[in-house]
């Protein structure tokens, strides 16, 4: 098939071989699990269970609200300890409801009653066995895939394309279990009543390329195609996957959906299908460590949950040269100030770099205007003019020069010869504007209230006015004088009852005996 190139982009050195060099090994179980409520900042969460309850691995134990809600679940057997704040690894570096669980060792295991015919479900139970699982996507977004299932689609992308430096948890799942992403596939298609299905890799992962083409060969299903996507960073970025796949672009501000296209990730359609054809929650993923402050790199199957401290020690610990923890991979993750942060659904890697690692120790410098950073945007942004507009603190004018497209890809500050860390201020003029599409929501949805309110004591006003004008109209009529009556009328009502009187009663007087 034909792959079309996308606008910029950078070939990177991948440096997965060490994550590679052994096979996923099972994460321990730590002393104790704080699982996140909600891996979004955008998403409310509330918790189900309170502090002395014993839960089973599966057991929901909190729900994420609004129209694309979906559950969060035990990721083992023990006792809920605190419903607490921690926090939390993300680019807002926000503290966040978790639900903090003491492992009792026994891993008892609750699951839902396995759908083995899905291909002859309803749709809409399909859906809910999603929902009611936890299913969100593992690329990072931690999206509720029901959500993004819920329209019919006429084309599906399996994304396997791992892209980024160092991140090799995909790549080790399509290795060694190509037969449930390609089994994942074919459910969501399903759902999505998808004509064609892509599922995409990189060119540089032949030995994922080849299980993934046993395991289709050994279960083809219809419009299934694989596609090999050239290495170059970002190609695995859903809008850069799309165009390289279709020749399409999602238009800006736009969805996938717009196109009729729904991306996945390859991890997403595996945990899918084994919440349908198993009945498994969203309770553990895979998640590469690796970086030259690790002694031991590799992939390992995580209990959401898990802090990050303890599945470094998994790892063999750091190395004396460990200077910077990154949560994610080096051109998207984020730096972490400590390592007491646990594992989530959009947790894909953990980077321990060491010094020489770093670029950020060269000191920033002026601008030079070489447009590096434009020629190798991905989004076909200006992130020089980005950068003026925020340093100006105009987040009207970024927003105007379509700040909300950036995909945060770090492209630009790494092709930055004046090492201007032009992600980091985008990253926070985006915050800045959900916060102020926050404030917006909000004082729109006050302002509703207030009119509802006024209408609706102007309602209670015109009621009361209604009740009181009827009122007053039943007490001027019990109040009305009675007329007089007349002197003739009298006289003729005494006149016909002394008549009455007069008259003899029926059969007349007695006339004595005959």
């Amino acid at each position: 098939m034909r792959i079309h190139r996308f606008h910029g982009g950078m070939r990177l050195d991948l440096r997965k071989q060490a994550a590679l060099a052994r096979p996923i090994r099972p994460c321990p179980l730590p002393p104790q699990l704080a699982i996140p409520l909600a891996a979004r900042a955008d998403m409310a969460a509330r918790a189900v269970v309170a502090p002395g309850r014993r839960v089973r691995r599966g057991e929901v134990i909190g729900r994420i609200e609004g129209a694309h809600g979906t559950t969060v679940h035990a990721s083992t057997s023990g006792t809920v300890l605190a419903v607490e704040a921690r926090p939390l690894a993300d680019a807002d570096a926000r503290a966040g409801p978790c639900v903090v669980i003491e492992p009792d060792g026994a891993d008892d295991e609750q699951r839902l009653p396995p759908i083995e015919d899905w291909r002859d479900a309803p749709r809409a139970a399909l859906l809910e066995r999603l929902r009611e699982t936890g299913i969100v996507g593992l690329g990072g977004g931690a999206f509720p895939s029901a959500a993004k299932l819920a329209g019919a689609q006429p084309t599906l992308i399996v994304n396997g394309a791992e892209c980024e430096p160092y991140v090799a948890c995909d790549e080790a799942l399509l290795r060694e279990r190509a037969e449930e992403v390609v089994a994942g596939a074919a459910l969501l298609a399903h759902v999505l009543g998808a004509a064609r299905t892509f599922i995409a890799v990189e060119e540089a992962m032949p030995q994922a390329l080849a299980a993934l083409e046993s395991a289709l060969h050994a279960a083809p299903f219809e419009g299934a195609a694989l596609a090999a996507v050239p290495t170059r960073y970002p190609e695995g970025g859903e809008r850069q996957l799309i165009q390289a796949l279709t020749g399409r672009e999602v238009p800006s501000g736009g969805l996938p959906q717009d196109l009729g296209i729904v991306c996945h990730n390859v991890a997403t359609a595996a945990a899918a299908w084994r919440a349908v054809a198993r009945g498994e929650a969203l309770t553990a993923r895979i998640v590469t460590v690796t970086g030259a402050g690790v002694v031991e790199p590799g992939n390992f199957e995580v209990r959401l949950g898990t802090p990050l401290a303890w599945l470094v020690e998994q790892a063999g610990g750091y190395t004396a040269r460990a200077a910077r923890l990154l949560a994610g991979g080096p051109m998207t993750g984020v730096a972490l100030p400590h390592d007491d942060v646990p594992a989530s659904a959009a947790t894909h890697c953990v980077l321990v770099l060491a010094e020489h690692d770093l670029r950020d120790a060269a000191p920033e410098l002026p601008c030079i205007r070489c447009a590096e950073c434009a020629r190798v945007c991905p989004a076909r942004l200006q992130p020089l003019q980005l950068l003026a507009d925020l340093r100006a603190d105009d987040t009207a004018e970024a927003r105007a020069h379509a700040l909300a497209d950036c995909i945060e890809c770090g492209l630009c500050a790494y092709a930055c010869p004046s090492h201007i860390p032009l992600v980091d201020w985008f990253r926070r003029g985006k915050a800045e504007l959900r916060a102020q599409a926050a404030a917006r929501a909000n004082a729109d949805a006050a302002r509703e209230r207030y009119r509802a309110r006024e209408a609706r004591l102007a309602r209670e006003r015109e009621e009361r006015l209604q009740r009181s004008a009827a009122r007053r109209a039943e007490l001027a009529a019990a109040q009305a004088p009675t007329p007089p009556i007349s002197k003739d009328a009298v006289l003729a009502a005494i006149a016909r009852g002394r008549a009455r009187k007069r008259v003899p009663p029926p059969g007349g007087e007695s006339g004595g005996d005959a």
